[in-house]
């Protein structure tokens, strides 16, 4: 499983994860990863950014922006997707 870490917590999260396993107390909760603004802000202040997701294509995005902490899934066979494959073949 990929660890990323939340924010300026000092904790490592997994990097997909389904949602209500994990604390996300503090953390900049959206909907999708299209608010740059709100997720580079959220990242500099050192506040942990977490994506809700609903398909590969949308943890594949929110994941590529390095101040995307955990992409949040609520379909547990989202949890086995091979990312480094999806994105390098």
């Amino acid at each position: 499983m990929r660890e990323r870490w939340f924010g300026a917590t000092g904790r490592r999260v997994p990097a997909i994860a389904l949602e209500g396993t994990i604390d996300l107390s503090g953390a900049l909760v959206l909907d999708d990863a299209s608010d740059l603004a709100a997720i580079d802000g959220a990242h500099h202040a050192g506040t942990p950014v977490v994506v809700r997701c609903g398909s590969a294509e949308e943890i594949q995005a929110a994941l590529s922006l390095g101040s995307v902490a955990c992409a949040l899934v609520s379909d547990e066979t989202l949890l086995e997707l091979d990312l480094a494959e999806m994105t390098y073949g």
